[in-house]
């Protein structure tokens, strides 16, 4: 199909960038008169023990910043528009060069007031005329136990330069330098990629997807001393500059950076733990479904129901998915019927458009968002998770000050997950005996690989990191050895262990940037949670969920969670996520069996 250049996509169809600014020339005139600026905030430096000189500095701060993520949101637009426009990539290159400078003459702020004395931030804390950075101040004032001196920071920060090394070995040898077997499909023999291994794994002939399989795990076995070295070295940077921070551990480090209780990856991993039998039953009942005599790692990713994919135009597929949010009330019916209609959205591919999707915003404007669509289920789910992103935006954007409207990268895709949730369950609801099977197993798999697969990952993370606290031997043998133990206890005996899948480990990006993956498990958990109660309670749910919206950043993500319902210390959340995964479990079996 001919992809159509951005000249000849239906206005109707493109995002309103002029609501930000009205023309790239209004876009320069700011970028200039924000250009005149970059020295404005060192100009308090050392003057921040006065509270009035300190909150004139914020405020001005504030103003900056404010100016700043707007050009930088119309800036990341227009070049996303046209990837090839030079104008729009010099255009992002200067915004990029105004943010570093603005960010150096801003630096001190932090560092100077975690100087301070503990009763002089409770002070600015409790005074009114600071309520919009009581947070800030707050999260400055528990951080302090943390804080080196100025020496030591410094010979941290030049560490850093060089530290960072280990992730970017490993992006360089997995993306530039790693040769895979070809691999032999019906159509020929092909250069087997990452993003063609996702494809091949779903292919309906079995022994192409063992020979994806095999390729894919045996470039990782053959490099794996290697790669084992390289992970090892990063688990051991992370573990020395816990120690050095004064933290208990790694895991108690990276958590702390977000204000997250280690009780919660602690409950996490053992709710999950509790529960790892359903999912064995899930196993089992593929295997049935795909009469295997044995099931294998590379069976988990075929369809179990063929030609069932959901093919609308972009204007029904909208109006589905806002049918099937209509759960959530008037108000955020009427936000979405706002944004299909007045330029939130780029919808359509276009010639040199950046591909994916996601949903960006700017403190002062609507959210955006943009998408490629095609005629596919994915894309009708991608419209239902951005547009999560996009209202959660919208509603902390709405309901804080500019200060704490920013919220926590561990809450960031609650919201797009409860509108998938929300969509499934209408989905399911509302289908024929061949979609319902088809959704029923895609919300299974959803599970599976957003809820076990990355518990299972972080607890990885936490058996290497404990090993290198423990200073045990931290290696190929002892990594694979780990991960083999794992795989056997999250997927069961239904499924074949070969030694291959004991290399997965080393293929993970996300294990360079230390216990990240545990999100999207609490991710899908609170949502699940949130979706059940509101399709459950209704408006009084919706009402709790809403707070949560509304909350940004103005506390800890653990306690904002806690305004929709979701309490992540206790156990209660993990197991009415798992019982939504047995009951749609039994309802696959009654609809296969």
């Amino acid at each position: 199909m001919k992809v159509l250049k951005r000249s000849e996509i239906d206005e109707k169809y493109k995002w309103a960038t002029k609501d930000i600014f009205e023309s790239d020339g209004a876009f320069y005139a700011a970028l200039d008169a924000l250009s005149k600026k970059t020295n404005a905030i060192s100009a308090y430096k050392g003057r921040l023990g006065d509270k009035k000189i300190l909150l004139e500095c914020l405020k001005e701060s504030d103003k900056i910043s404010y100016d700043l993520n707007l050009l930088g949101l119309y800036a990341h637009m227009k070049k996303d528009e046209d990837t090839k426009n030079n104008i729009y990539g010099e255009m992002f290159d200067r915004l990029i060069a105004l943010s570093v400078k603005i960010g150096s003459d801003s630096s001190f702020l932090t560092p100077e007031l975690s100087s301070f004395g503990e009763e002089y931030l409770k002070e600015l804390i409790a005074d009114k005329d600071f309520c919009d950075y009581d947070y800030m101040l707050t999260e400055i004032l528990r951080n302090k136990a943390h804080i080196l001196s100025e020496k030591e920071e410094k010979l941290l920060t030049e560490m850093y330069s060089f530290s960072s090394k280990f992730k970017e070995t490993f992006n360089m040898f997995d993306n530039a330098d790693i040769v895979f077997d070809k691999v032999k499909t019906e159509n020929g023999s092909v250069d087997l990629t990452h993003g063609l291994y996702g494809v091949l794994l779903q292919n309906e002939n079995r022994t192409v997807r063992k020979r994806a399989y095999t390729s894919m795990f045996s470039a990782f076995k053959r490099n794996i001393n290697t790669l084992a070295a390289n992970y090892s070295g990063n688990v051991m940077k992370n573990v020395f500059v816990s120690r050095v921070r004064n933290y208990k551990s790694a895991l108690d480090r990276a958590l702390s950076g977000e204000n997250v209780d280690v009780s919660v990856y602690d409950n996490l991993i053992e709710s999950v733990g509790e529960n790892t039998a359903a999912l064995h039953d899930y196993i089992a009942l593929r295997k049935k479904a795909l009469k295997l005599k044995k099931i294998t790692f590379y069976d988990l990713h075929v369809p179990l129901v063929e030609n069932a994919d959901v093919k609308l135009e972009y204007e029904d597929a909208y109006a589905l998915v806002k049918k099937a949010l209509s759960p959530m009330g008037a108000e955020y019916s009427g936000l979405l019927g706002e944004a299909y209609e007045n330029g939130w959205i780029d919808v359509c591919e276009s010639r040199n458009k950046r591909s994916g999707a996601y949903s960006a915003d700017a403190y002062g404007v609507h959210p955006y968002v943009m998408l490629n669509y095609q005629k596919t289920t994915h894309d009708v789910f991608t419209i239902a998770h951005e547009m999560g992103h996009a209202l959660h935006s919208y509603y902390s954007n709405k309901n804080q000050p500019f200060a704490k409207a920013g919220y926590e990268i561990f809450v960031a895709e609650v919201a797009s997950t409860v509108n998938e949730v929300l969509l499934l369950e209408y989905l399911i609801e509302n289908a024929d005996a061949k979609s319902k099977k088809y959704f029923l197993s895609y919300y299974l798999d959803m599970f599976r690989t957003t809820l076990f697969r990355q518990a299972m990952f972080a607890e990885f993370e936490r058996f290497a990191h404990g090993l290198a606290e423990k200073d045990e031997p931290l290696n190929a043998v002892s990594l694979c050895g780990g991960y083999a133990k794992l795989g056997k206890k999250y997927y069961g005996e239904d499924i074949e262990h070969d030694g291959l899948i004991s290399y997965e480990w080393a293929r993970i990006p996300h294990f360079y940037n230390a216990f990240y993956v545990y999100k999207y498990s609490t991710g899908i958990i609170s949502a699940v949670s949130i979706a059940d109660s509101i399709l459950k309670k209704g408006a009084d749910a919706v009402a709790e969920y809403k707070k949560f919206l509304s909350a940004g950043g103005s506390a800890p993500p653990v306690e904002i969670l806690k305004l929709a319902g979701v309490d992540l210390t206790k156990k209660e959340p993990f197991e009415k996520a798992m019982g939504v995964f047995k009951r749609v479990l039994n309802e696959l079996k009654k609809e296969i069996l």
